[in-house]
């Protein structure tokens, strides 16, 4: 209704008795566009996407574990006798 009809989220949300947020989500999955918005940078990224934002996220991840990863072991190899 929202992608073929052109009605409004709002609207179709209130005729079917669905809360607007679930809806948007569907919508957004069937149009392809699902994790391009507000909030989605909260969710893992998929490494095996050939999406570039998806990419950035999952480098951007690696790159702060690498980072936590070298302060331990320069930590930890301190200790060391």
């Amino acid at each position: 209704m929202v992608l073929e009809l052109g009605r409004s989220r709002a609207d179709v949300a209130r005729d079917l008795d669905l809360s607007e947020s679930s809806l948007g989500r569907w919508v957004a999955k069937s149009a392809g566009t699902a994790g391009t918005g507000t909030g989605s940078h909260r969710r893992t990224p998929d490494p095996d996407s050939d999406d570039v934002f998806e990419m950035r996220k999952e480098i951007a991840r690696l790159r702060d574990e690498n980072t936590f990863l070298k302060k331990a072991a320069a930590f930890f190899a301190k200790e060391q006798p």
